[in-house]
């Protein structure tokens, strides 16, 4: 990569990262959340969260409406498959059947085997949170939006360690709004943690070297989890059954003009994300429970636009540039359970000045045999019966830093996995959910700040563990019973 880091984003508009992030609707596995209660986090165990998850979906897939022990079908966030698919989608589908995995409904009982992916688009488009839950209700008398603001710090009384507003700046000018009831932050796993520590909610030692008055001793920023992905298997084939990315981008082609017509087509796909599979390479013969890998399927090569995207140096992106008018296919590995664990510190007393961000990727060495294993799975996806009828042919770069190991050897796969994985944009933990008596917790399993009066957190940093999916629905999911929990403590609870 480019001076040596990954390039991380985020939304920074209304709706978050929810507006461009690749709309891939998973849950995780029923074994993620029972950890969680595990780890001392009453209430947050599979059986207690499925509502929530029922709560905010409508399910738009037709086979799997009648399945109400899983779905929702009122909820403001519609569930549906990509309006196109292309034929080798179908066939990683069938590949997957060929190594002993079944077709599934990963957001239903089991979550291991493959499927085509379930997403958060409605009729062609993108269906962001904003568009999801505010634009419905921004008519809403005791709803007040303010835009182009960004928040400063969490104003706590001293006194009583209680919360009581927060600061921004808007139009250059410094404003104080004040909370009647409580503060609830939702800036995400970056920006939560940056803003408790400036407002004096964080390591002491690490606050008091920056001038920040301590206000509360809390681990914040520590914990930092995100889904390593290894971007650099991709097969070629000898026929036009896949996308290619400069015919889609052409400003003049029947594949654009569907699109603004009609909202159907290739376009429609998800950032050429069609399908995946979810397994377990530690114990491959599992069918149920919890996996360790994703494989992610795109159909394409896209080797123009990921490589960017990642800050790749030019000599690697030039080594995929020359593959962009190839018809092919990728299958992405993706480390879901790691375990190490980076963290966020504050590098001035500066609102304006970015934090540091130390992932820690690849630390333990079991997540590295994890990746490698993620790779050779992968590999048979490519050797399958199936996927060789489309004459499938792996896409070798040389990759010159890993000349020195045997090929197909692990070490020249752990080389290679240094050079070509980066974030899945999966940011989470940094304000750790714990029992109020855990040394590692920022917040309780009410999502209260712990030690401070009057302030929960309600978004992916508050995972004690990362789980095993894309993190925007389980995001939704702790947003869900975040509200249920509030309205409860004021007695606005209804149906309980």
């Amino acid at each position: 990569m480019k001076n040596n880091s990954c390039t991380w984003s985020a939304g920074k508009v209304l709706g978050g990262s929810s507006v461009l992030n690749f709309m891939i609707a998973t849950r995780g596995s029923a074994e993620d959340y029972d950890r969680w209660a595990e780890m001392g986090n009453e209430g947050w165990a599979y059986k207690d969260v499925l509502k929530y998850f029922k709560k905010l979906e409508k399910i738009d897939i037709p086979e799997l409406k009648s399945d109400t022990t899983y779905h929702g079908t009122d909820g403001p966030v519609h569930i549906t498959y990509p309006l196109f698919h292309t034929p080798v989608a179908e066939g990683f589908l069938k590949a997957g059947e060929e190594l002993g995995y079944p077709t599934v409904d990963y957001n239903g009982k089991n979550e291991i085997g493959f499927s085509y992916v379930q997403t958060t688009i409605l009729n062609g488009t993108r269906l962001s949170s904003n568009r999801a839950y505010l634009r419905p209700i921004r008519d809403r008398k005791n709803l007040y939006i303010t835009l182009e603001s960004t928040v400063t710090k969490v104003l706590i009384e001293p006194e009583s360690n209680r919360a009581i507003g927060v600061e921004l700046i808007k139009s250059g000018r410094r404003i104080i709004v004040y909370a009647k009831k409580e503060v609830i932050l939702c800036a995400g796993a970056i920006k939560s943690p940056q803003l408790l520590m400036l407002s004096g909610i964080g390591p002491t030692k690490h606050l008091a070297d920056l001038g920040i008055n301590v206000v509360k001793n809390a681990p914040v920023g520590e914990n930092l989890m995100d889904h390593l992905n290894f971007y650099g298997l991709t097969w070629k084939i000898n026929a036009s059954l896949s996308l290619r990315l400069s015919k889609l981008m052409k400003p003049v082609n029947r594949h654009v003009s569907n699109f603004m017509k009609n909202r159907r087509g290739p376009i429609t796909i998800p950032g050429g994300c069609e399908a995946l599979g979810f397994i377990n390479t530690k114990q491959p013969e599992k069918r149920t429970g919890l996996p360790d890998i994703e494989l992610l399927f795109i159909g394409g090569t896209f080797k123009d636009i990921f490589p960017k995207l990642l800050g790749l140096k030019e000599p690697l992106y030039q080594n995929w540039h020359k593959y962009l008018n190839t018809y092919g296919y990728s299958v992405e590995s993706i480390l879901l359970k790691p375990k190490s664990r980076g963290r966020i510190k504050l590098l001035t007393n500066d609102v304006n000045d970015k934090p540091e961000i130390v992932p820690n990727y690849l630390d333990d060495p079991d997540d590295v045999r994890s990746m490698i294993a993620g790779i050779r799975a992968s590999l048979n996806i490519g050797r399958t019966e199936i996927m060789q009828k489309f004459n499938s042919q792996l896409i070798n770069v040389t990759y010159p830093e890993c000349n020195s190991y045997e090929y197909d050897s692990d070490a020249y796969w752990e080389c290679v996995i240094r050079i070509m994985s980066s974030t899945l944009y999966h940011y989470s933990g940094t304000c750790k959910m714990g029992a109020r008596e855990d040394p590692t917790a920022v917040v309780d399993p009410r999502l209260k700040v712990i030690g401070v009066q009057g302030l929960r957190i309600a978004d992916a940093s508050i995972m004690p563990e990362i789980v095993s999916a894309h993190i925007n629905i389980p995001v939704y999911m702790i947003a869900e019973k975040a509200a249920d929990m509030i309205k409860e403590e004021w007695g606005y609870l209804k149906n309980k």
